[in-house]
C-alpha cells in the first residue's frame, strides 16, 4: 500500500517571524512605508525601518556618527521572493565590495538598485549574514538582543508585509578586511560622520535598513547609534 501524502509532509521550513520585538514594529514612517520625498528620516539605534521605493527614486542613507553599520536589504515590490542577493551580485561586479556605479542584482540576476554615489571611503561588507538570536548566543548573550534579522523582519511587519527569510544583507559601512590567509576581521567603519551612500531603485522595491545593534564586537566601535535617510524626489 502507498504512503498517504499529507499537508504536513509538504511542510517548507519558515524562517519568517521574528524572535522578539522592539520599537521597530509600531515606529514604520507611515503606514505604507511610502517617504515624503526630501524629507530627512532618523532611524534610531538598534532598531529598523522599511521604505518603498519606485523605479527610479533614490534613497541616501547618512552615517550621522560614523561609527554606525547600517544593514540594507531591497525586495521587489509585487513579489517579495525576488530581493538584492550578495552573492549574485559579487558574481555580477567581480568584486566583494560594490563600487559607485555598480549594478546590484537580485536572486533572479537583474538589477534591482544601483549604487551611485559613495562618500565614504568605500568600505562595505557583502559578506556576513545579518546577526540574529543565534549569532548572540554564540557570543555569550543569554536574553534577548535587538538584531538585524529582527529589525528586518519587524519593519516589514510594521507596513503589513512578511518574507519567508532573511536575505543576506549588503552591510553598509561594516569594515570586515580579508587577509592574504583568507581569514577576516571584524573591525570599527572606516566612514566619518555625515559619509552617505545613494541607491537607486531599478524597479518598483521596498528598501530595508536595520541600525545595528551590535555592541559587543567593534563593528560598530561598541556603540550603537542611529543613521539618517531620505528619498530623494
Amino acid at each position: 500500500m502507498k504512503a498517504q501524502l499529507h499537508s504536513d509532509d509538504c511542510f517548507e521550513p519558515d524562517n519568517g517571524e521574528p524572535s522578539g520585538t522592539n520599537l521597530t514594529l509600531s515606529s514604520p514612517i507611515s503606514k505604507d512605508g511610502n517617504a515624503i520625498p526630501g524629507h530627512v528620516y532618523t532611524l534610531p539605534a538598534r532598531q529598523g525601518c522599511a521604505v518603498r521605493l519606485k523605479s527610479g527614486q533614490i534613497i541616501r542613507v547618512i552615517n550621522t556618527h560614523g561609527s554606525q553599520v547600517c544593514d540594507t536589504w531591497a525586495f521587489k515590490a509585487d513579489d517579495l521572493s525576488e530581493f538584492m542577493s550578495m552573492e549574485h551580485a559579487r558574481a555580477w561586479i567581480d568584486r566583494i565590495i560594490p563600487k559607485s556605479g555598480d549594478a546590484l542584482v537580485s536572486n533572479h540576476r537583474r538589477p534591482i538598485m544601483t549604487l551611485l554615489e559613495d562618500t565614504s571611503p568605500g568600505i562595505h561588507d557583502t559578506l556576513m549574514a545579518a546577526c540574529d538570536i543565534y549569532r548572540y548566543q554564540t557570543l555569550g548573550v543569554t536574553h534577548y538582543h535587538d538584531n538585524c534579522a529582527d529589525n528586518m523582519r519587524l519593519a516589514l511587519k510594521a507596513i503589513g508585509l512578511r518574507v519567508r527569510e532573511v536575505p543576506q544583507p549588503l552591510n553598509l559601512w561594516m569594515n570586515i578586511p580579508v587577509s592574504t590567509d583568507c581569514s577576516v576581521q571584524w573591525l570599527a567603519p572606516a566612514s566619518k560622520a555625515g559619509d552617505y551612500v545613494e541607491l537607486k531603485a531599478e524597479m518598483d522595491c521596498v528598501f530595508v535598513m536595520s541600525a545595528c545593534p551590535q555592541d559587543i564586537i567593534p563593528i560598530n566601535d561598541n556603540h550603537p547609534l542611529e543613521v539618517q535617510f531620505m528619498v530623494l524626489a
